[in-house]
């Protein structure tokens, strides 16, 4: 443990609009020493997800300003009184959603269903902030992280130590992205060898579904997308086939060559996409709700349907992941070159053209930005 003080870090914030929408600025925030059970992280590499454009965008709605961010990845720089799983110098990866450790669920093994986790309430766990901005107002870390800056204090439940070959660039899709969309494969589908599946939605996250199926042996496996760049890398990363919607009608074309398929993954958030899933799959087969909707939106399905031929429908939050034991494992996957997430990455830019970046993503242009501090 050191005694370093706070310190001021350039950080990208949302504030709550007077009337509509929200404003997105860079403005120098302070950064407070970690206390107990807490960690300071020098972030190096963050990535812009489309969890930090819904907040932006208004889908889910915040009336507290905040630091964005939440995929990072970094070198740990302090620590507080009592923790004892990290030290200063050690290379790691940034979990969004901090389990508790303590809950039913945590005790279980579904550290992703954590009841007593602060993440969601933007807080860190004893219910404070460690960011303030230049008048000492209070600006709350998104997600309990807040990553869109060069420092974040964090508690150390967040944190994950990774080896130090791995690029911090790689590291951070590993915080939320990756992790998701590899984890909806093998933790939360559980989908066997020789399986059929369609992903929908070939963005960072859908492209991590991709990769998943691979490495689950999965086959055929479909990807679907509007951006043909993006249905270009679907391929290169390992699906058999890709459609673009305006042209194929996707369930039609799986009901007539497969019968349908034993998996359809959705990842976009897109309500009306969702209501599509069970008319994509063969009897028995399994939808799984990866992407996150804006809140309040509501699918229409047809219980009949499923009742009758078995098929289920399936949600999945963070990959059903427990990031202390599945963000190692995924990182060694990439070193080992089974994994090649370098190719999600589209640009890596500086921290003060994050707004520009949100802007791309909203547009739905390129494939996934990271930022540097």
């Amino acid at each position: 443990m050191t005694t370093d003080p706070a310190l001021t870090s350039p950080a990208i914030t949302v504030r709550p609009g007077a009337e509509t929408g929200v404003s997105v600025a860079l403005e120098d925030v302070h950064v407070a020493a970690p206390g107990p059970g807490q960690v300071r992280v020098g972030i190096r590499a963050t990535g812009v997800c489309h969890s930090d454009l819904h907040v932006v965008n208004g889908d889910w709605p915040t009336d507290q300003p905040l630091v964005l961010g939440h995929e990072g990845a970094g070198v740990v720089e302090e620590t507080g009184p009592g923790v004892t799983g990290v030290r200063t110098g050690d290379h790691v990866v940034l979990s969004w959603f901090a389990p508790c450790r303590a809950c039913a669920n945590c005790a279980a093994g579904r550290a992703w269903l954590c009841t007593g986790t602060t993440a969601l309430a933007n807080t860190l766990p004893d219910g404070t902030t460690p960011f303030t901005d230049a008048s000492g107002g209070e600006l709350w870390p998104y997600l309990g992280l807040g990553t869109f800056g060069s420092h974040v204090v964090v508690p150390e439940t967040a944190v994950v130590v990774v080896d130090e070959e791995l690029p911090f660039t790689v590291g951070a899709l590993l915080g939320c992205s990756v992790t998701t969309g590899v984890g909806a494969v093998l933790n939360t589908a559980r989908v066997p060898a020789g399986a059929s599946a369609v992903v929908v939605g070939c963005g960072g996250v859908g492209l991590s579904i991709v990769m998943g199926l691979r490495l689950a042996g999965a086959h055929p496996i479909i990807a679907v997308d509007l951006s043909g760049e993006k249905r270009a890398t679907a391929q290169e990363l390992g699906a058999d086939v890709v459609l673009d919607p305006r042209e194929t009608d996707t369930g039609a074309w799986l009901r007539e060559r497969f019968g349908g398929v034993d998996y359809a993954f959705e990842a976009i958030g897109n309500a009306h996409v969702i209501e599509t899933l069970p008319g994509m799959l063969a009897p028995g087969g399994a939808a799984v709700l990866v992407g996150m909707p804006r809140m309040g939106a509501r699918s229409s399905i047809d219980p009949y349907e499923l009742a009758d031929q078995g098929k289920s429908i399936l949600g999945c939050n963070y990959g059903s992941s427990v990031a202390r034991v599945d963000v190692p494992r995924l990182a060694r996957l990439h070193l080992a070159g089974r994994l090649p997430l370098e190719r999600l990455i589209d640009r890596v830019r500086p921290l003060a053209e994050g707004p520009q970046a949100l802007d791309e993503l909203a547009a739905g242009t390129g494939l996934r930005s990271i930022l540097t501090p």
